[in-house]
């Protein structure tokens, strides 16, 4: 299965911090590899991001600071391919963009917006696909959860996550979370010799 990234660009420090926290986990939880969040730093959303992936389990890379277009270039130059999620682009449902961009059979990054994007994010040198999860105004982090379930056709939500230290018992009614104990907790305290 071919590797997807996701590049969050024009994150704002003070607005975006709970939105692009919640594309972090989103991306996670659906089935990306990773995230970057280009251009600047904020550390409290990685710190969130990577406790969530210690005790939920699964690998997911995070990565910031990076300029997009550095990013961008050395994705293309592996040959693989950038997917501009936009209410601009084609259309998910009424075109074919999905299963070309699954036939390229080729690593993916997603681009997903904060702000109003740069026109040159919409051309050939930025992005192969300019897809659309229909062509309204709504949130970058519904377009990202939609993409990637249509992407992996469903397949991302009966996931096992790897070294999970906590896991949800599905069931009707209730909660019921299985925790794992670490080595620390099954030993006890650890003892001075």
């Amino acid at each position: 299965m071919p590797k997807i990234l996701v590049l969050r660009w024009g994150h704002r420090l003070i607005r975006d911090a709970r939105l692009t926290t919640h594309v972090a986990l989103a991306a996670r939880a659906l089935g990306a590899d990773g995230i970057i969040i280009s251009d600047i730093e904020d550390p409290k959303i990685e710190e969130t991001t990577m406790k969530i992936s210690r005790n939920w389990g699964g690998k997911f890379s995070f990565k910031m600071g990076t300029k997009w277009q550095t990013v961008l270039k050395e994705w293309k130059d592996k040959g693989d391919i950038v997917v501009h999620l936009t209410t601009y682009g084609e259309n998910i449902q009424t075109s074919n963009v999905l299963e070309r961009i699954r036939k390229t059979e080729k690593d993916v990054m997603l681009i997903v917006g904060s702000q109003k994007v740069p026109r040159e994010f919409y051309t050939e040198q930025v992005s192969d696909y300019n897809v659309a999860i229909g062509n309204q105004p709504h949130s970058e982090c519904a377009s990202l959860a939609v993409f990637l379930d249509r992407y992996f056709q469903g397949k991302e939500l009966a996931r096992d996550f790897e070294d999970a230290k906590v896991k949800i018992v599905p069931q009707r009614r209730g909660k019921k979370l299985v925790i794992q104990k670490t080595r620390k907790q099954q030993n006890g305290p650890a003892k001075k010799l």
